[in-house]
């Protein structure tokens, strides 16, 4: 398959934004079970810190140790993101901290941005056929 670094790049980032559809869509679920602390994705701060540090090695797998296995896997993701619970905060007197005016707006948000890269992510297959159909 014919893959730049731009695409390789949008198809991870909509994978990130996947996970981060269904947490914001989890913590809508839950927006009245008691006790519930609503949770994030965040990978913004982590891709940043791994360019501005210049540390590629942090986007990579590691062998830790001489003994075990080397893996190269293709399928991880190249921006990396982490699950957030945010347990100090409550919204409400049941001890749940969803706020769902800021839950929809973060769908609304997450669904715009992700529209758009699978949009990109298309456009480039659809060039890509264009190309080898040319080539016939």
């Amino acid at each position: 398959m014919i893959q730049s670094n731009s695409s390789k790049i949008n198809e991870s980032l909509l994978n990130v934004l996947n996970v981060r559809h269904r947490a914001i869509a989890e913590n809508i679920a839950n927006a009245d079970t008691p006790n519930y602390k609503k949770k994030t994705v965040e990978f913004q701060e982590e891709l940043r810190r791994a360019i501005q540090n210049d540390t590629q090695d942090e986007l990579e797998i590691k062998q830790t140790h001489h003994k075990h296995l080397q893996i190269k896997d293709a399928d991880a993701p190249l921006i990396p993101y982490r699950m957030i619970t945010n347990s100090h905060t409550a919204m409400n007197n049941n001890g749940n901290n969803v706020d769902m005016d800021m839950e929809m707006a973060k769908l609304a948000e997450n669904q715009l941005m992700y529209n758009y890269l699978a949009d990109r992510v298309s456009g480039h297959y659809s060039k890509i056929r264009t190309l080898m159909q040319d080539l016939k």
